[in-house]
């Protein structure tokens, strides 16, 4: 569906609708000078979001936590804008998987009928390729776990409610982020130490709904996680650091959308002023942070946002 609109339609189509939002508001140039900043902050947390299948909000959370927006308006800010961020990441990486499906087929074939030609750079070039192949079984096991174990978090109210209370939301975002860097150290270090995956293996067919049913859980409470744990598991698993970060951007995605409905409809504590710049700058990381996984190394990416998440995580449950 993507691939029948060029990228400069869809961001024009955007630009336009973000355009007639922002002349509607009261007092637009107060809005403009007041808030503009934050559309910086959104690319940030896009690029970080979108780069590493982190979620954008271990950035957001705690620079919200900062201002003094309470933990329900911290999450439900945090989830809106990463509808913009996540779903300029997900349709980028979801053109590039088309990319890679419809101009390799031809490629896999030769590969296949003559692979003793190729170099080993050229296998496994050609093994990458093979590899998205698994995007569409990946996220038929994932999004719909996901999205009910954050139904299941959001709708029921002792659950809900009570983290939302006090300091929960600033103790447990500094563990899972404590957690996460760890859990992406030991991701580093196994990278590239065994055979490269191609396919879900039956094991992998169970675990993964249930670590994206507890991930869709984390993320209702903290607004990121799912994403987190889904990339963590299939790079340890031996898929290929790319196809893993675009499966768990597409997953977030799915899930931030499915999740914001509650705070718009329900909670309504969503801060729109900062979401009105927030949310364009999030579009923009998220069409940059691919180039960004493609050109560089994957290793130092993961290195340096672990050890981020690590300083943020820290510093959560310091201050």
């Amino acid at each position: 569906m993507f691939s029948q609109f060029s990228a400069g339609q869809i961001r024009g189509f955007l630009i336009l609708i973000w355009c007639v939002v922002f002349a509607l508001q009261q007092e637009p140039i107060r809005l403009f000078v007041q808030y503009a900043g934050f559309t910086f902050l959104g690319i940030l947390g896009a690029v970080f979001a979108n780069a590493t299948g982190a979620g954008g909000g271990v950035v957001f959370v705690p620079f919200f936590n900062q201002m003094g927006l309470s933990p329900s308006a911290t999450v439900a800010t945090s989830f809106a804008i990463q509808c913009f961020g996540m779903t300029a990441g997900a349709v980028t990486w979801w053109r590039f998987h088309l990319a890679q499906s419809g101009d390799n087929v031809q490629a896999i074939e030769q590969f296949d009928d003559s692979a003793a030609q190729y170099s080993d750079a050229q296998r496994t070039e050609t093994l990458h390729v093979q590899q998205w192949q698994g995007l569409y079984p990946v996220l038929l096991l994932s999004i719909p776990a996901s999205v009910a174990g954050l139904l299941t978090a959001q709708f029921n109210p002792s659950w809900f409610g009570a983290l939302a209370q006090g300091d929960k939301l600033h103790i447990g975002f500094g563990v899972f982020s404590i957690l996460l860097a760890i859990s992406m150290f030991l991701m580093v270090a196994m990278t590239g130490r065994s055979t490269l995956k191609l396919r879900l293996r039956p094991l992998d067919s169970i675990l993964l709904p249930i670590i994206c049913i507890c991930g869709g859980v984390i993320t209702a409470y903290l607004s990121i996680g799912v994403g987190e744990l889904m990339a963590v598991y299939l790079i340890m698993r031996g898929f290929n650091v790319t196809f893993s970060i675009a499966c768990a951007v597409i997953l977030s995605a799915a899930t931030v959308w499915s999740g914001v409905v509650h705070h718009v409809m329900i909670s309504q504590a969503v801060y729109w002023p900062v979401v009105l710049f927030a949310g364009p700058g999030a579009v923009i990381g998220g069409i940059l942070a691919k180039r960004l996984v493609l050109h560089f190394s994957p290793t130092h990416l993961k290195l340096f946002f672990a050890s981020w998440i690590l300083i943020l995580g820290a510093s959560g449950l310091i201050f």
